[in-house]
């Protein structure tokens, strides 16, 4: 019997896939299909996780910058 997945398509650039592979891997919870490079199907119910998740994972790896509009205003 065939079985339908309600999907969302998301595009991101190749760096964010590979993190959002690497929490799907975890459980394979997230993806239903690898499209190209640049292409995701994602489970419709679970989208809003994998953005949690996503930026939970993004903190880790990104480091936050604050106030750096002031950061040149000594440069001459």
């Amino acid at each position: 019997m065939v079985r339908a997945i309600k999907g969302t398509l998301v595009e991101c650039d190749p760096s964010i896939k590979s993190i959002i592979i690497a929490i799907d891997s975890e459980k394979n919870d997230y993806i239903i299909e690898d499209l190209d490079e640049s292409h995701l199907l994602i489970k419709d119910v679970m989208v809003q996780r994998l953005k949690e998740m996503l930026e939970e994972r993004l903190k880790e790896t990104v480091p936050i910058v604050e106030n750096d509009s002031d950061s040149d205003a000594d440069v001459k």
